[in-house]
Formats: structure tokens, C-alpha cells, sequence
């Protein structure tokens, strides 16, 4: 063999091959645990067959979590007690798998809420949710809201929900608002104890979907009059109900130190 020439593969080829940089496999030599058993005439490394396939191993159980510097020894333990070791990093792994499964479905059911609001399907959303329940509503949130912390705290929410749940929180919002109404069918008086305490009601309903802070539920109970949709739905219950939660709502919000003029939105 000529001088310039040798057998084996340059730390440059093999740290291509594994996918790793020359300066890991530097580190591993000078650490002993994967040594090249030969050198060029020049002093450079070279790595036999047997000296890759042992790198692979190292590389190998360095990614199931073993220290680098127990690999050696490992590798050097009688095949009876690698194939235990083995065993149990491959429950390990096969345990990170499942987690990673079950990450990636939370993920998934997340994205979906983000984007629709509700994870229910029509017939679901019908039986949980009641007849009145509209999808277009909560599209319409998203198209306004979709930005807003709020949004992303509701799909949040709404992604870790059960049907059962949604049927919980929505039957305590129409209770809300049919409190409402029995209170302005007694005369209630805006900013007094008793509809202060109703508005707080409707507002603890609002935050079973998000954090619903006092200028919030100003900016909400706008929206009962200046959207006919809501409008509409509030004056089915009671005549001119709209206008009179949002005087409460408005009355309340005053009486805990927020004008209504200046209300913001988080």
C-alpha cells in the first residue's frame, strides 16, 4: 500500500454517515468511547468498519438517553445483560411514543377549536347544546376575536371539553339570562343590589369561556344592541331585554369602577 493511502473512512466521511458533526466524534475519542483504530501517514483518523458500526451503537444510545460517558462500559457488558438494558430503553422509548401520540391529538384538538370554537359534530351540538345554538356565532367570534388572548384561552377550553360539559355551561348561561329577565319583569332597577348581583351572574356564565373581566362584559353587553342577532334572540325571551342587560351590565360595571364610556377590551 502506498504511503498516502489507507484502509478505513476519514472522521469527515463518517461523521457524514451518521449524521453528526466531526467535532462530536473528536469529543467521543478523546473521551475513549468511540477511538479510531488507525491514522494516516499524516496523522489524520481513520475509522475501520468495525469502528463506524460501533459509533452507530454509541450514536444509537446516546438518543435513548444514556449518558455518553456509560456507553463504553455498556457496550462492553455481556450480550445477556445489553439485551436487558435494550429491553428497558425500548419500553422507554415505546412509552415517549405513546406520550408523543397523545400529544400530537392534543395538538390536533386544539388546532380544531382554534378554528371552529366548538368540537362537537351537528347532531351532538344539537342534543348538548340545545336547538337554539348557532355555529355561525362562534365563526363570527373567531373572524372579530381570533387574535385576542380571549380566543385563544376559549380553545383552549373548549378543546379539553366534553359534550356534557358544554351542556353544563350553556344551560348556565341561558339561566343567567333568564334571571335577567325575570329580574326586569320585577322592576329591578339598574345599579341596584339585586341587578348588580344579576349581572355578575351573567358575567361568571361569560367566564366559563374565558376570563370575562368587568370592561369586557361592558363591551359583551354592547354588543346585545348593536348586533341584531343578539337583539333579536334577547327580545324572543322578554321584550326589550337587550337594551335593559345592558344597563345592568353598564350599572354594574360602574359600581366596581369601570366606566362604561372608557371600557376596554382585556
Amino acid at each position: 500500500m502506498a504511503p498516502d493511502q489507507h484502509p478505513g473512512q476519514t472522521v469527515g466521511t463518517v461523521a457524514r454517515l451518521l449524521g453528526i458533526s466531526v467535532r462530536t466524534l473528536h469529543h467521543w475519542d478523546h473521551l475513549g468511547v468511540v477511538a479510531p483504530s488507525g491514522r494516516t501517514p499524516g496523522g489524520y483518523r481513520v475509522y475501520s468498519e468495525a469502528d463506524v458500526a460501533w459509533a452507530r451503537r454509541t450514536l444509537l444510545f446516546r438518543e435513548l438517553g444514556m449518558p455518553l460517558a456509560d456507553i463504553r462500559d455498556f457496550l462492553s457488558l455481556p450480550a445477556a445483560d445489553r439485551r436487558k438494558e435494550m429491553t428497558t430503553r425500548r419500553e422507554e422509548v415505546q412509552s415517549r411514543i405513546r406520550q408523543l401520540e397523545e400529544l400530537v391529538v392534543s395538538v390536533d384538538r386544539l388546532l380544531a377549536a382554534d378554528a371552529t370554537g366548538v368540537l362537537l359534530s351537528g347532531p351532538e351540538a344539537d342534543v348538548f347544546l340545545g336547538a337554539g345554538w348557532d355555529p355561525g356565532r362562534a365563526a363570527a367570534a373567531r373572524e372579530r376575536w381570533a387574535d385576542s388572548p380571549q380566543w385563544a384561552e376559549y380553545a383552549e377550553r373548549s378543546a379539553d371539553r366534553t359534550p356534557e360539559e358544554w351542556q353544563e355551561i350553556v344551560a348556565a348561561t341561558a339561566e343567567a339570562v333568564q334571571a335577567l329577565a325575570a329580574g326586569m319583569r320585577a322592576g329591578l332597577v339598574p345599579g341596584s343590589p339585586g341587578a348588580n348581583a344579576l349581572a355578575e351572574q351573567h358575567r361568571q356564565a361569560m367566564s366559563a369561556y374565558f376570563h370575562c373581566i368587568v370592561s369586557m362584559h361592558v363591551l359583551i353587553g354592547s354588543l346585545f344592541t348593536a348586533e341584531p342577532d343578539f337583539t333579536a334572540s334577547y327580545e324572543l325571551t322578554e321584550p326589550g331585554l337587550a337594551a335593559w342587560i345592558q344597563e345592568v351590565i353598564n350599572a354594574n360595571a360602574l359600581a366596581r369602577g369601570v366606566d362604561p364610556a372608557t371600557a376596554v377590551w382585556g
